[in-house]
C-alpha cells in the first residue's frame, strides 16, 4: 500500500540527458543562459517602467513579453540545472509539483502568441491609422489588452490541465524532460479521448488565430506601406514590425519544430532537446530584439559599456 502511495503521489521524470563527462559543461551552459534571461527581461521590464518616455502602448506590451519569458524559463531551467547531477533513477517529482510545472509552461506558451497577437493589433493601429493611434491605444485599452490576453491563455490551459487532472493514474514515470499536459493524460490507463480532442481542438484556435490575426495584420500593413510614398514614415514601420516579426518567427519556429518532432518516435531525444530550447531560445532572443530597437536601452548599455572600458583604461 505504501509502495502504491509512492507511486501516485511521487512521480520519476526523465530529466536533461546527458552524459557524466557532459554534465558539467551542460550545467554551467544552460545557468549562464538562464541568468543572461532572467536579468535582460528583468532589466528591460525596470527600464520600461521607470522611464516615462517609454510609457507608450508599445513598450508596455514589451513589459507583457518580458514577464512571460522569464516565466516560461523559470518553470523549467532551475529543475532541470537541479537534476542535472542526480542519477535518473532519483530524480523525482511530487505530482502536484508536476502539475504546477505542465500548467505554467502551457500558460507561457499560449501568452506568447496572445500578447503577440496584441502586439500585431498596436502595429497595425500605429501604422493604419496614425492619426486616432492616441484615442485608440489609450492606456486603458493597453490594460483591457493586456488582461485579456493572460485570462485567454490562463482559461484555455486551465481546462486543458483540467481534463488531464481528472484521471486516475496507473503510471509514475514522465518520460520527458519535463512536465506537460502530455505527460499528465499518458500516467493514465483510462480513456484520453477527450484530452486528444480539446488538446487539437486548442492548438487549431491558438495557432489558427495567432498565425491569422498576424498575417492578415501585415498584409494590411504591406499594402498601406505600399500606397504610401513617404520614406521616412515607410522606413520607420518597416523597423517597428521587422522586430515584432521577428519575435514571432523565432517563437512559432521553436514551437513548430517540436511539433513536427512529435510525428516521429525515432526522433524523440531531438523533440525532447527542442521542447527545452522552446523555454531557452525564445526568451533569450525576445529581450536582445527588444533591447536593440529601444533607443533608451543602446544608449544606457553604449554609456555602461564606455564607462567601463575608460575604468579599464586609467586603471592601466
Amino acid at each position: 500500500m505504501e509502495n502504491q502511495t509512492l507511486r501516485t503521489d511521487i512521480l520519476l521524470v526523465e530529466g536533461l540527458k546527458v552524459s557524466l563527462e557532459s554534465s558539467i559543461p551542460a550545467f554551467i551552459i544552460l545557468l549562464l543562459i538562464y541568468i543572461f534571461i532572467m536579468v535582460s527581461n528583468i532589466c528591460l521590464v525596470v527600464l520600461i517602467t521607470t522611464e516615462r518616455s517609454l510609457h507608450q502602448p508599445m513598450y508596455l506590451l514589451f513589459c507583457n513579453m518580458s514577464v512571460n519569458d522569464a516565466l516560461g524559463a523559470t518553470v523549467i531551467i532551475p529543475r532541470l540545472l537541479s537534476n542535472i547531477f542526480v542519477p535518473s533513477s532519483d530524480r523525482y517529482i511530487p505530482y502536484i509539483d508536476c502539475v504546477i510545472q505542465a500548467f505554467c509552461g502551457h500558460v507561457y506558451a499560449s501568452a506568447t502568441h496572445t500578447i503577440l497577437m496584441i502586439m500585431a493589433f498596436d502595429r497595425y493601429v500605429a501604422i493604419c491609422n496614425p492619426l486616432r493611434y492616441a484615442t485608440i491605444m489609450t492606456n486603458r485599452m493597453v490594460v483591457k489588452l493586456s488582461v485579456s490576453a493572460w485570462m485567454v491563455a490562463l482559461l484555455m490551459v486551465l481546462i486543458l490541465i483540467g481534463l488531464s487532472v481528472r484521471l486516475s493514474r496507473c503510471r509514475w514515470i514522465i518520460f520527458n524532460p519535463y512536465c506537460d499536459n502530455a505527460s499528465l493524460f499518458k500516467l493514465s490507463c483510462e480513456s484520453v479521448l477527450i484530452n486528444n480532442i480539446y488538446g487539437l481542438g486548442y492548438t487549431v484556435v491558438l495557432l489558427g488565430s495567432s498565425i491569422g490575426s498576424v498575417t492578415l495584420t501585415y498584409l494590411k500593413i504591406a499594402a498601406v506601406c505600399v500606397l504610401n510614398k513617404n520614406k521616412v514614415l515607410n522606413s520607420k514601420a518597416l523597423q517597428t514590425c521587422a522586430t515584432h516579426l521577428a519575435v514571432y518567427i523565432i517563437m512559432f519556429v521553436s514551437g513548430l519544430i517540436n511539433i513536427i518532432l512529435h510525428r516521429f518516435p525515432n526522433l524523440s531525444d531531438y523533440r525532447k532537446l527542442a521542447s527545452i530550447l522552446f523555454h531557452v531560445v525564445p526568451p533569450a532572443m525576445n529581450a536582445i530584439i527588444y533591447g536593440l530597437q529601444i533607443k533608451v536601452v543602446r544608449q544606457k548599455c553604449f554609456i555602461m559599456f564606455t564607462r567601463k572600458t575608460t575604468t579599464v583604461a586609467e586603471v592601466k
